[in-house]
């Protein structure tokens, strides 16, 4: 009996700790003129809930507030948008006070440098640099022969083989950006380069804790390895003064670019093209797989696109811009599997001054959350919007319709979206013009913080 007492006292003593914390935290940011919402808990806020529920997280707090309101997620107070009209007018204002907001973990991991963490002039001048890297010209004569080259291989020998399309897309995104930045060198680095690149992905997307076992801690070693193998490799190329005709000789070539950037820049600059392209790329690339294996009418007019590429070309004959420029439905196939799996949730801005949003105060240094998930599912935008229909995107209007957000929008749109697009059109051609392929069953999809399957996305795959 007297132990019974003991634990209900101390369960009515945490029951009242932390009654009294939450109460705090509320009472912390109960400020005049913000809008309605719930803040959770000191420090951690409502980021379990946040991504262990996800949307459900969201459409619950809409219920209950509205479209604008406030919570706190991963390490900062937060405004979360759901309304078209205004989030169109963040991402189109950035110069009015709303500069990128990603989480700190985010920033940490990928750099002071990257090109997420910076605004104004320095994010006019990293743009440039960026997009010099990935302009059509380079597109046309360096990249898009290197993707090709590199999609031939990685899609070798799947014949008659069970494997794992989740992890086969991941290794293929990472591979491919690799050649592109460091041409020949990048196998040599490319074994040890992976693990350190899966764990800081990872760490992007956690709490800033710097403790051991978190994935904070292990995404920033992993920046750190990463960096060390980057800087090694550019001693290397200085030392051998050989001309590389990839994405580092070009940010190396001082002298010849406008874009003058130091190594630590140079460094930064690699990692975000890695980053941004990495998730996009091979998700789509695996969902776009699995889409097609449930639609199999998609998957014949898709084939009978690329089998008709084929047929004008010898074996040995790369895929070229002309050839690209033709996947007109290849092309719907990816917007339609972006905008039906929702690859990218929302983005994040964050006020450098108190501003007025909507009727409400929003404090200097808040994030907002331009929530963009459930314009994808709009049945005013996209009749139908559950069903996988890419020939809704024949239209090509509906690419330029002010609420299209699968890219981003304003001055922030991925610049890497065509190369992107290139990148998961290739590796289409090869995949359903060589093979065919089942799911071998019972493996589970996640949508929510990332689009993943936990446990891979097995098929087995069999000659065309």
């Amino acid at each position: 009996m007297a132990v019974f007492m003991v634990v209900l006292v101390i369960f009515l003593l945490l029951l009242c700790i932390s009654s009294a914390l939450l109460r705090w935290n509320e009472v912390r940011y109960r400020k005049k003129g913000l809008p309605p919402g719930t803040m959770g808990w000191p420090v951690f806020g409502e980021t379990t809930e946040f991504l262990k529920q996800g949307p459900n997280f969201i459409k619950n707090q809409r219920a209950r507030y509205g479209s604008f309101f406030k919570s706190h997620v991963l390490g900062c107070p937060t405004i979360v948008s759901m309304d078209p009209e205004l989030n169109r007018y963040i991402l189109m204002n950035e110069a009015k006070g709303l500069v990128p907001g990603y989480p700190q973990s985010m920033l940490d991991i990928l750099g002071k440098c990257n090109i997420a963490a910076v605004h104004g002039s320095t994010h006019k001048y990293m743009r440039g640099a960026l997009l010099s890297l990935i302009s059509p010209t380079m597109i046309r004569e360096q990249l898009l022969p290197t993707i090709d080259e590199f999609m031939r291989t990685h899609l070798s020998n799947w014949d008659d083989k069970i494997i794992d399309i989740q992890q086969k897309t991941k290794e293929m995104a990472l591979l491919s950006s690799l050649k592109q930045i460091a041409g020949s060198d990048s196998s040599s680095i490319s074994q040890a380069f992976m693990p350190e690149f899966f764990k800081l992905v990872l760490g992007t997307l956690s709490l800033p804790i710097d403790l051991p076992g978190t994935n904070y801690r292990r995404g920033f070693q992993a920046r750190k390895n990463i960096v060390s193998m980057l800087r090694q490799l550019i001693k290397e190329r200085r030392a051998s003064k050989e001309t590389h005709q990839d994405m580092l000789g070009c940010l190396m070539k001082s002298e010849e670019n406008r874009y003058k950037l130091t190594d630590e820049e140079i460094i930064d600059q690699i990692i975000t093209i890695l980053y941004s392209g990495y998730e996009t790329v091979s998700t789509t690339s695996m969902m776009a797989v699995k889409y097609l294996h449930d639609h199999p009418r998609v998957l014949q007019e898709l084939r009978k696109e690329h089998l008709a590429i084929k047929a004008k070309k010898r074996p040995e004959d790369p895929i070229n811009l002309i050839d690209l420029k033709s996947m007109s439905f290849t092309r719907a196939v990816i917007f339609e599997t972006s905008r039906l799996a929702t690859i990218v949730n929302g983005v994040l801005r964050k006020t450098t001054e108190e501003m007025e949003l909507n009727g409400f105060v929003i404090p200097k240094g808040w994030r907002i959350y331009v929530y963009t998930r459930e314009i994808n599912y709009d049945p005013f935008l996209y009749p139908e919007p559950l069903s996988f229909n890419p020939w809704r995107w024949l239209d090509k209007s509906l690419e330029s319709q002010n609420y299209l957000f699968i890219f981003g929008g304003g001055t922030r749109q991925c610049p890497g979206k065509e190369l992107g697009i290139a990148e998961i059109s290739t590796f289409l051609h090869y995949f359903v013009t060589r093979y065919r392929w089942e799911e071998v069953g019972g493996d589970t999809l996640m949508k929510f913080p990332r689009v993943e399957a936990p446990n891979g996305l097995h098929i087995r795959v069999s000659s065309y």
